[in-house]
């Protein structure tokens, strides 16, 4: 493994990293790439009228993929490709083997889908807002091409390419558990000096990943009529599981680690007059500490394990989505973070700096990986019928990848 090293991995103080963001911005050639950013402000603009146009579900995200890939092959990414998953993938070429990866979210959630289908017509433009289905989260993705052509054309100006490759992933099934992004990070984890996970303009950075396990915890016993009666009945091994989960997660919850174990939903039976055979309940574990999170599962299946003795109800639980999470030993004052923040002054805000990202950033964290999250402003309504996307807060995202790229990608490390 090559391990990260150079401006991402290195302790970088405030001062230093607003200075190295002026001297870029001096250069011409990163003068010409932001140039050519705002000259295709209309082009992204269509760009975004056509992906949100394509109903792209988590897990039916194909065509909209294709498009992405089109658009990577006419602004001059290299090795472009669709992959299984499918997420699209294009690459400006370094030198040293080493890769900077950014990443946008393909997929759209279940009621964008189906607004989208229901819509008439195109998305609108309404003054600083594009108006329509499908807008809000692609924008992202837009930003992020856009951006990759403003690197691609400062590179050119240049007349030499990044010391790194510089890659950019719109990712698959993001809303059903970041399966795109594992493949991602799978695919550059070896060579990666850091994950950029784009959400949005830059206002708040997440440097930390809040993991986030659901649960299904899955009850079954003998079913009958009520004339039958007594025990075993799955409901009070359902109920009396609730009762000493709870019970425990009262002495388990921590704001500093954002520790929190809950149970929202609780199903079983259909009539009134019959014992149900089976029955089910959430079970919602969230911390900073990875750590904490495996302890408390395993308590909960000790606890599981005596209720189903003492009820003679069988108790299991079963994984419904998994968001890994942790924390990385210094990252806040790292250079992939620091850059980040400074970029964002640039730009006329200071950032909200947060260990508690929940995004494909996760995959990275987890694995131990330097990432980031770039949150932030993109628009309103996600999900509703006048869903919408600020075309000055995708141009704003795009300044703001297009930077990070000509800082890190160029280090030498």
């Amino acid at each position: 493994m090559l391990g990260t090293s150079g401006l991402s991995a290195q302790q970088l103080a405030a001062p230093v990293a607003d200075a190295r963001v002026r001297g870029a911005l001096e250069q011409p050639e990163v003068q010409a790439g932001l140039a050519r950013i705002e000259e295709r402000t209309e082009g992204t603009v269509a760009l975004l009228t056509d992906l949100a146009l394509i109903v792209s579900p988590s897990g039916q995200e194909e065509e909209r993929a294709r498009r992405v890939a089109e658009e990577m092959r006419r602004i001059g990414l290299t090795d472009v490709e669709v992959d299984g998953s499918p997420n699209a993938i294009g690459r400006i070429p370094g030198r040293s083997g080493q890769v900077l990866v950014f990443i946008s979210t393909l997929d759209d959630l279940a009621t964008v889908a189906e607004h989208r289908r229901a819509a008439e017509g195109s998305p609108v433009l309404e003054g600083d807002r594009l108006v329509g289905p499908g807008t809000n989260t692609s924008s992202i993705t837009a930003a992020m091409l856009v951006a990759a052509e403003g690197m691609v054309h400062a590179f050119r100006e240049a007349g030499v390419g990044p010391e790194h490759d510089i890659v950019f992933a719109a990712v698959a099934q993001e809303e059903t558990g970041l399966v795109g992004m594992k493949v991602i990070h799978e695919r550059y984890r070896d060579r990666a000096i850091g994950f950029v996970d784009i959400l949005g303009d830059g206002r708040s950075v997440s440097y930390g990943a809040l993991g986030i396990h659901w649960w299904r915890v899955e009850g079954e016993g003998p079913p009958g009529h009520s004339l039958g009666g007594g025990l075993p009945n799955v409901n009070q091994g359902l109920a009396r599981a609730v009762d000493r989960i709870l019970s425990e997660a009262a002495h388990l919850q921590d704001p500093e680690t954002r520790t929190v174990v809950n149970v929202a939903i609780l199903r079983s039976g259909a009539v009134f007059n019959h014992k149900p055979a089976d029955g089910w309940f959430s079970l919602d574990v969230r911390s900073l500490e990875a750590e904490r999170i495996e302890a408390i599962e395993s308590r909960v299946g000790a606890l599981l394990a005596e209720v189903a003795h003492e009820t003679g109800v069988g108790l299991r639980m079963e994984p419904w989505q998994i968001m890994p999470g942790g924390q990385l030993p210094g990252a806040r004052e790292s250079g992939i973070v620091q850059s980040s923040a400074a970029i964002g002054r640039w730009l006329g805000f200071e950032p909200t700096l947060s260990n508690a990202g929940s995004s494909n950033m996760n995959v990275a964290i987890a694995g131990g990986t330097p990432a980031i999250g770039l949150g932030g402003e993109r628009g309103g309504d996600r999900g509703l019928p006048t869903e919408w996307a600020s075309v000055e807060a995708m141009m704003r995202s795009a300044q703001h990848v297009f930077l990070l790229g000509m800082l890190l990608g160029r280090d030498p490390g």
